[in-house]
């Protein structure tokens, strides 16, 4: 029973149906996915509004606790709420940044900052007052995020930031990265690491979007020339950033895998792929076996995929798999992705590389060239499998040269090779 001050689950049904009935519009089916270089200030600015509306109405953190800003209900009503508002249009002020915030950086937050950043930082993001994105990756540290160059030194109480950034999704639209530096050198690389929040519009950091094959910008790079933040600016402990830092490419790859295992779309009605569907009406094979084979096999690795999300998130949920087992999410969108994307291109022929404007071979054509993204964001395919084999299936660690050195004799050693 549910406690006095907590609506049951049907009451609170009742209650969302009604907000978003008087507050929200409908989804639009088949709207255009938006850029986040397409988002104007006065989009961004309008969408901040609508999430603020939203958050004051008690519907953004439902599930966080009330001293962090969020209502302190169960899990339930999470998804409950989520179930009802899945055929509305939700605000999503920076569209992927957004996205960033509430997903990956704000369950980070709540599990590593000190209870002031908490009660200061998680109200802000989920009110959309502050967006903030990853800044991870580096020109020379991708998969190897450990070997990241970027440089904290602490100038008294502040520590001083220089490096450069890149694939930050959506910090064009951001007010705020949770940064990964190098604050020891002299440890081994994964031992040296703090995170920082930085400000992305201080005049010492440049944000440039780089333009895609797709002909979009989703993705930034940032170079940070002496950026100054003060020590409540830490997140976690100096030096110990590395097991942050799995934690947080761990909820990244969490919301990639629920992806898979969403009830909407062709798994909630095991309705066949209206994507490849569209391929076949295009080039007028709805009746060519091959492309009817074709169309079966993707069918078959989508609700596969989907049983798998379920299954393997109840099983970490309850402690029965290490959080590892993710991985196999996420290596299943990577390599069913690409598949999907080149069997519509297959099927759909001539339709898919020449077009007219009223034709859906463009929105194949553009899924192509996106067709990538899910095996290499959020960890590539091969470093998925090295998470499945070392820390799932127990094999022996990838061999390493590095191990145990200090990252400076790292580079050190980088520089004298070969000579």
């Amino acid at each position: 029973m549910a406690s006095p001050d907590v609506p049951d689950l049907d009451e609170y049904r009742e209650q969302v149906q009604a907000w978003l009935r008087d507050n929200l519009p409908r989804r639009q089916a088949n709207s255009p996915l938006r850029a986040g270089h397409d988002i104007s200030p006065e989009q961004l600015a309008s969408e901040r509004a609508q999430q603020r509306r939203l958050y004051e109405a008690g519907y953004a953190g439902i599930a966080i606790p009330v001293e962090y800003g969020g209502q302190g209900l169960s899990v339930a009503h999470e998804k409950v709420w989520q179930r009802e508002a899945s055929s509305y249009a939700l605000p999503m002020p920076g569209g992927i940044a957004f996205g960033v915030t509430v997903g990956i950086v704000l369950p980070t937050v709540l599990a590593y900052a000190s209870e002031d950043q908490k009660r200061s930082w998680v109200p802000k993001m989920l009110s959309a007052d502050e967006i903030w994105v990853q800044l991870l990756s580096e020109p020379g540290a991708g998969s190897d995020l450990a070997a990241v160059l970027t440089r904290a030194t602490q100038a008294g109480e502040d520590w001083v930031l220089n490096g450069t950034k890149v694939w930050s999704s959506g910090a064009m639209s951001a007010d705020y990265g949770v940064c990964l530096a190098r604050t020891n050198w002299d440890v081994p690389k994964h031992r040296g690491l703090t995170w920082f929040k930085v400000p992305l519009r201080d005049d010492h950091v440049t944000v440039r979007p780089i333009r895609e094959v797709n002909g979009g910008a989703d993705f930034c790079e940032e170079f940070l020339d002496d950026v100054v933040v003060g020590p409540e600016m830490v997140l976690g402990e100096v030096d110990g950033g590395w097991p942050i830092a799995n934690a947080m490419l761990g909820f990244e790859r969490t919301n990639i895998g629920n992806a898979a295992g969403q009830p909407s779309g062709a798994r909630k009605h095991r309705a066949l792929p209206a994507d490849l569907l569209t391929a076949a009406e295009i080039a007028n094979a709805a009746s060519d076996p091959l492309a009817r084979q074709a169309i079966a096999r993707i069918h078959a690795e989508d609700v596969v995929l989907g049983m798998l999300a379920r299954r393997i998130g109840a099983a970490v949920m309850k402690g029965q798999m290490d959080a590892g087992a993710v991985s196999y999410l996420k290596l299943g969108q990577g390599t069913l992705q690409p598949d999907r994307a080149c069997v519509a291109m297959e099927i759909a022929a001539r339709g898919a590389v020449a077009w007219t404007a009223e034709s859906a071979g463009q929105e194949l054509a553009t899924s192509y060239l996106n067709g990538r993204i899910m095996a290499i964001a959020g960890g590539s395919n091969q470093i998925q499998r090295n998470i499945i084999s070392e820390r799932v299936l127990g094999l022996p660690r990838e061999p390493s040269e590095d191990r145990g050195k200090s990252f400076s004799d790292v580079l050190r050693d980088a520089r004298n090779w070969g000579q």
